[in-house]
């Protein structure tokens, strides 16, 4: 049984609190590792050790920062193949999938390689007499993450990535499910240069989270999960004094208008909705044709693409479609939520619930389910399901469509399928939800575009990387600076507006 382990100033350290959580192979069913859950005292360690780096890596001027995130892009490239298969054996994502998860985050690393450009500062010549204004964007000291099992190398690097380049120390809590790419990205980040104690990954469960949330020298936090978790790191992070910013739940709808390409609108519900076993807080999980005959014809070409998926493990080839969910918990919540669906009168078009796949019956696979006819009170409709479930609510015209998605608590993604430019753009403009797609399915922007939500989907002021990165990660500093010249005769008591 291989013991995984947390990374501290540079090398790998065993956990000493004693406790241990399994880490499956989602495929197989089997315990392929046990990863430590480090205590208050690891966490607080952990911090002390980074805190005593971040000066001097603070005052590194941001072009030799942006230097080694260059390096770290080469690496990264170098290992793609490596970090996708410890990655798929552990999530059970397809080998293309894991590849795309650290390319998602590796693009996000190139950006940074601009932070010398977004941490420029700002400057005022005379703006008063004898007196210049300048701002300065200054690194937070010891920041810190918490990352969820779906993406566990994309996320990880979202966050910690402009965090470092910005001149902070990072503490990263990776999920407990999935956690060995964190560790693997933390070794390559110090072969690009980075110095020992800057990145620290520390595993762990609630009790290292609430290490980090009552830190006194960790200054910010980003989390990425569930809002319920999402809204107790939020409140109690920002009454702790510290940045926060949290990213929760998701019911992305996609609306297909009646003159829409409806094997197009098929073929992106298909991959929208069961790519990753629906594991992604960006998955399409809510389909709304308008009116009943664009209903009936989708539901006409949605089945056969359904029924033709090929699930299997990471090992069966780069045509799987998509492989087991994390863990035996979230199969058994799935199906719950399946069979309410049933009980509460959809109508379940494919029914996946008697999948089993031969050689792999221990797995934590799931076959896909499409459910019509479902309405808004319904507990699948409601409730993030998180895994190949597809639910079609019929609406009657645009505008019910529109108000099923603005009406939701979740505001993460959405999107519209349609021909008609004066639709869409009317969509675009009045939707209430943060990323929005035209004939784009999962619309997550690219890494200089800023990702976020809105509504019970995000809690804080500013988004995922992008500008707003730099932003998070920095304090901004204004000094206003007089250099007299000649005497000067006596003291001045007032406050002097500048002419």
């Amino acid at each position: 049984m291989q013991e995984l382990t947390h990374y501290i100033n540079g090398a790998h350290v065993k956990g000493t609190s004693g406790r241990f959580a399994d880490v499956f192979n989602p495929a197989t069913g089997e315990v392929q590792a046990k990863v430590p859950l480090a205590n208050k005292d690891e966490f607080d360690a952990a911090v002390e050790i980074a805190a005593a780096a971040q000066p001097a890596w603070g005052a590194t001027n941001p072009q030799r920062r942006a230097r080694v995130m260059m390096k770290f892009v080469d690496l990264l490239n170098r290992d793609m193949d490596k970090l996708a298969e410890a990655l798929s054996r552990e999530h059970g994502k397809t080998f293309p999938d894991a590849k795309g998860d650290i390319q998602r985050g590796l693009e996000v690393v190139e950006y940074c390689i601009g932070a010398p450009q977004m941490l420029k500062g700002e400057f005022t010549d005379s703006a008063g007499p004898g007196i210049d204004m300048y701002s300065l964007r200054q690194p937070l000291g010891v920041t810190g993450g918490i990352t969820p099992f779906n993406f566990p190398a994309m996320i990880p690097m979202w966050m910690f990535a402009p965090a470092i380049v910005c001149g902070n120390a990072f503490i990263l809590k990776p999920s407990e499910r999935d956690p060995s790419v964190p560790l693997m990205l933390a070794e390559l980040i110090e072969e690009a240069g980075l110095p020992k104690g800057i990145l620290q990954v520390v595993n762990g469960d609630k009790e290292a989270v609430d290490a980090m949330l009552f830190n006194d020298t960790v200054q910010s936090i980003g989390f990425v999960g569930s809002t319920p978790i999402a809204e107790y790191i939020y409140g109690t992070g920002c009454s702790q004094g510290k940045r926060v910013q949290c990213f929760g739940g998701a019911k992305n709808h996609m609306i297909i208008m009646p003159d829409a390409d409806l094997d197009q609108a098929a073929d992106a519900l298909v991959g929208a909705g069961y790519g990753a076993a629906g594991e992604r807080c960006m998955a399409i999980s809510v389909a709304v044709p308008v009116g009943e005959e664009t209903a009936d014809r989708l539901i006409e070409k949605l089945v056969p693409r359904i029924e033709k998926l090929k699930v299997g493990p990471y090992t069966s080839g780069d045509d799987v479609d998509y492989g087991p969910v994390v863990t035996a918990q979230a199969k058994e919540n799935i199906l719950r939520l399946v069979q309410s669906g049933v009980d509460q009168g959809a109508e379940l078009v494919v029914d996946g619930r008697d999948f089993s796949l031969q050689g792999y019956e221990d797995g934590f696979f799931v076959g896909a389910h499409l459910f019509d006819r479902v309405t808004p009170d319904m507990d699948i409709y409601k409730t993030e399901i998180f895994g190949p479930v597809l639910s079609t609510v019929r609406a009657g015209s645009y505008e019910e469509a529109l108000g099923l998605a603005m009406d939701h608590e979740y505001g993460n993604g959405t999107a519209i399928f349609t021909r008609d430019g004066d639709t869409a753009r009317d969509f675009a403009n009045r939707i209430n939800i943060g990323m929005v797609g035209i004939n784009v399915p999962i619309p997550v922007p690219l890494a200089y575009h800023t990702f976020g939500g809105w509504k019970k989907s995000v809690f804080g002021d500013l988004n995922q990387h992008g500008p707003d990165a730099f932003k998070f990660y920095t304090r901004t500093k204004t000094v206003t600076s007089r250099w007299p010249s000649g005497i000067k005769e006596g003291g001045e008591f007032n406050f002097k507006a500048m002419d």
